[in-house]
């Protein structure tokens, strides 16, 4: 069976040049073969698209009512092909980012605006959930993950390290005193994130290797990393979580670093993760590449921190 849209292409060509030899040689092909498509096309409709003599070729009134369809159907298809190659080079349309919400709210927004003004063309879809997610099934492009990934099939590329602090308030620390190793946090209260169990929020682990754990507790816990800084602010405790939330408290000296004799465990690191294929979309590509320049180096959360918080 002869290809429909080629088809086309021929009987558009042959209406417009008045000849199936001039059809034939401005395509490439023989002569014979544009007839089989004309030929077939008629032998599928059941009605004759040209009127055919010695001396002249013209269009019957289906044939007209024909090409003016085919015509529209080439050029759609001829657009379609264009913006996808556009797409290879050119970010457009609307890239969906899904991002979890204390580091997405404050490092990571701040980068894809500045991201955005580049391409003034491309629409920019930010969710913000601490729950995992599926990108397939729920048609994200690309998303931002914090700590150990889950073996999956995606592409995941590393941005940048995300450091932990153990820190607190001046106030809290000047009423309960300052804890100096792990063993003094069992008279402290602790502050507990209970992602992604509660769990984890009764359990710190400490050491560069992460094989120290350490029973806490105390009178606040939460699912969100800014819960947590607002009640460490407040003078509820000794909290446990990644410097890209304290970086300006620390430096403002609005909370206070807190050093014991065994290491803040540094487990996890920030990546992107999207869906493999051989021709990844240029909008992810390039947004990648720029929160991978961004944040290379010394992420800028963490510039200018004291060696004892950064390890």
């Amino acid at each position: 069976m002869l290809d429909r849209f080629t088809g086309m292409q021929v009987l558009s060509r042959v209406a417009a040049l008045g000849s199936f030899s001039a059809a034939a040689r401005s395509l490439g092909m023989s002569q014979t073969m544009v007839t089989r498509h004309v030929d077939a096309i008629e032998d599928r409709l059941g009605v004759r698209l040209f009127h055919r003599s010695t001396r002249r070729l013209t269009l019957t009134e289906a044939g007209q009512d024909y090409l003016v369809s085919a015509e529209r159907i080439l050029a759609e298809v001829e657009e379609a092909e264009s913006a996808a190659a556009a797409e290879v080079s050119e970010p457009r349309g609307t890239l969906r980012l899904n991002l979890p919400l204390a580091f997405g709210l404050r490092q990571a927004v701040p980068a894809i605006a500045d991201f955005a003004a580049q391409y003034p063309g491309l629409t920019i879809d930010v969710g913000l959930t601490d729950r995992f997610i599926d990108l397939l099934e729920e048609g994200w492009d690309l998303a931002l993950r914090i700590g150990h990934l889950r073996d999956s099939s995606l592409v995941a590329r590393r941005l940048a390290p995300i450091r932990t602090v153990l820190c607190a308030s001046p106030a809290y620390l000047a009423a309960r005193g300052t804890p100096r190793t792990l063993a003094d946090l069992a008279a402290h209260d602790c502050l507990g994130y209970t992602l992604p169990s509660p769990a984890r929020a009764g359990r710190w682990r400490f050491g560069r290797d992460g094989a120290i754990e350490v029973p806490v507790s105390g009178p606040f816990r939460a699912n969100n990393g800014d819960a947590l800084r607002e009640a460490a602010l407040a003078g509820l405790g000794i909290v446990y979580q990644p410097t890209f939330l304290f970086h300006e408290d620390l430096r403002a000296g609005r909370l206070v670093p807190v050093v014991l004799d065994q290491p803040a465990y540094h487990h996890a690191a920030a990546y992107a993760v999207y869906v493999p294929g051989r021709h990844v979309p240029a909008k992810v590509r390039r947004f990648v590449d720029f929160l991978a320049a961004r944040w290379a180096g010394e992420p800028p959360w963490d510039a200018g921190l004291p060696p004892e918080v950064l390890g």
